[in-house]
């Protein structure tokens, strides 16, 4: 797994809390279980699906397609972004199904976290022997 921080400040970092660090825990977990079973070469739905699932059973709360607003010139339009999951209103997950990722939705996740003021994310590619050559975690 890939860790990708970004602030401003690059000589003061904010550790996560063990709140964070949890749900990450159990989302990292989580995908390792769903790609065990499944494996590549599904479609992002249903490791979507599979992902909720086993994180709901970890005792967590998930949401999914999850609308952020976007706010522009003093006007809030609720057809911004959709989120693939919001693990416990704390943590969000990207989730692919791809050959190769695309540098842009790494772009993606990080907006993602500065639209919602989250500071934990996670882009994670199923369609990969191995996953934990899929997953990549992300900081602010």
């Amino acid at each position: 797994m890939e860790d990708i921080f970004v602030n401003e400040h690059k000589s003061i970092y904010n550790p996560l809390s063990e709140e964070e660090e949890n749900i990450g825990r159990i989302i990292v977990n989580s995908a390792f279980k769903v790609h065990t079973s499944l494996g590549p070469g599904l479609l992002e739905k249903v490791y979507e699906v599979c992902m909720a699932h086993e994180i709901v059973i970890s005792g967590l709360n998930v949401k999914r397609q999850v609308d952020i607003p976007i706010t522009y010139d003093g006007i809030t339009f609720d057809e911004g972004l959709r989120l693939d999951l919001l693990v416990d209103d704390k943590v969000i997950c990207e989730l692919k199904a791809v050959d190769q990722l695309n540098p842009v939705w790494e772009a993606q996740i990080l907006s993602h976290l500065k639209l919602t003021g989250l500071r934990l994310g996670y882009l994670i590619n199923f369609n990969v022997a191995l996953i934990k050559h899929g997953i990549k975690r992300f900081i602010l």
